[in-house]
């Protein structure tokens, strides 16, 4: 391993709506909680499943993206990287917050999609770098 990243991929649903801040320079924010689900054998061999939550941000597009699309419940993955933050609290105790910043997203869908397909129109990525006439002609063909 010759360089090591700082790289994040997740899958899982939505924990709560999403809130959308448009700050006082002008770039949007998205800010959502995410569920992964994570299977294991206990000591006893049993199986169980653990559920983690992650706070996930997504800054401009993928924000538009985000309020467009995205509700509670919605399975999502998505693609960024770790960032560790401070702040103090009101009792001026110093608190540390890790959340992941997204660099592209992917719509998942239902359950029901996965188990009918040809009902739903394909998924799609949606990745900050692409150009504009690329974003357009994917929510031209979401919103069919």
């Amino acid at each position: 391993m010759s360089t090591i990243k700082n790289h994040v991929q997740l899958i899982g649903n939505v924990g709560q709506e999403p809130t959308i801040t448009t700050l006082d320079s002008g770039n949007k924010v998205a800010r959502l909680s995410l569920a992964t689900n994570e299977n294991y054998k206990n000591g006893k061999g049993e199986k169980q499943t653990g559920i983690n939550w992650h706070t996930v941000i997504a800054w401009d597009k993928t924000a538009d993206i985000i309020e467009k699309y995205v509700t509670k419940g919605k399975e999502i993955a998505l693609e960024g990287k770790l960032t560790t933050r401070s702040y103090e609290d009101k009792e001026r105790n110093k608190r540390y917050v890790t959340e992941v910043v997204v660099n592209e997203i992917l719509l998942m869908g239902s359950k029901e999609r996965r188990h009918h397909p040809q009902k739903f129109y394909p998924l799609f990525i949606i990745n900050l770098n692409q150009k504009n006439n690329e974003r357009q002609r994917i929510d031209n063909h979401i919103k069919r």
